[in-house]
């Protein structure tokens, strides 16, 4: 149907945890795709003419078929693609490797008309001798954009300010994605100016995860990546959108959860893995983050 965007494929192709769809606002959609399991996963999505569409590759690399698999386009890390067409269907055709994150903004080309409607002509496609053609571009994302695309991937807010915020983000990413001027990314991101930080703060990220049941301490891991503890905390916090004991409770959580849903892990072995020495505190930080226990969870989900 027009104007919709409707999952084509089986849930099973999908890692539980690994897909989720948000509806920002009447047209606009976000799609975020974590591929933590061992094994490429295989999405497809029907998304008509009407769509305008961008995806964003945070982490590994995804690989998008077209005119069934006879063509492809491959987007790596920190890179983008912007795919338009309103003379055929792009539906989605993804194959997404062990270890890739995605974010999509996917919206409708009306919508979008309308948020340059007194700018058509800085946009290349909204030009009139475009605007009825086919339009690909590949391009890497700014240090600035990359702060947006973390933050709309690991926010944690109320419900009640969720739309509004996802809302304002996701026009910030778009303003951003067109914004061509040299200085921006200075202007919008000063701790992030200087590439060799942002090598570190992912590193500190990294640490954190590979050594998620015993944590360094935030002096120590300012200490091991070579970053003054302020640059790293409020380094951090730009790209990732919460502190680094913040990011790390949501990541084990997280973790424990999709342990916990493959069925071959007592609630003890999860706690432990994760870092919790006794199965009550395991137990009370896992209700904290998801509203109940272990074992009231997986009864819900069976």
């Amino acid at each position: 149907m027009k104007n919709e965007i409707r999952l084509k494929t089986n849930m099973k192709n999908i890692a539980r945890g690994s897909y989720d769809e948000i509806l920002v606002e009447d047209g606009i959609y976000i799609l975020k795709i974590q591929n933590d399991a061992q094994e490429p996963k295989l999405i497809e999505r029907d998304i008509d003419s009407s769509y305008i569409q961008f995806h964003f590759c945070l982490k590994g690399r995804s690989k998008f078929n077209f005119n069934e698999g006879n063509y492809y386009l491959e987007v790596n890390e920190e890179n983008s693609l912007l795919l338009y067409n309103t003379q055929k269907n792009l539906p989605l055709d993804l194959i997404v490797p062990p270890g890739s994150w995605l974010l999509s903004v996917v919206m409708t080309i009306r919508k979008f008309h309308s948020l340059f409607s007194d700018e058509a002509d800085y946009i290349p496609f909204l030009s009139d001798e475009n605007k009825e053609k086919k339009y690909y571009s590949q391009e890497i994302v700014s240090p600035a954009a990359a702060v947006v695309l973390s933050q709309l991937m690991n926010f944690n807010l109320h419900p009640s300010i969720k739309k509004l915020y996802l809302k304002g983000k996701v026009y910030e990413l778009i303003s951003l994605y067109f914004n061509k001027t040299e200085d921006a990314d200075l202007e919008q991101c000063p701790y992030l100016a200087d590439e060799d930080n942002v090598r570190r703060i992912r590193m500190a990220k990294e640490i954190m995860i590979s050594r998620m049941a015993e944590p360094p301490t935030l002096a120590e891991l300012s200490q091991e990546v070579g970053l003054g503890l302020k640059k790293l905390k409020e380094g951090f916090k730009q790209i990732y959108g919460d502190s680094v004991f913040g990011f790390l409770f949501d990541y084990k959580m997280e973790y424990a959860r999709k342990m916990l849903e493959t069925g071959k892990h007592n609630v003890n072995e999860v706690g432990l893995k994760v870092g919790y020495s006794t199965a009550s505190h395991f137990i009370a930080s896992f209700k904290k983050k998801f509203g109940t226990t272990p074992k009231k969870y997986l009864t819900s989900n069976v």
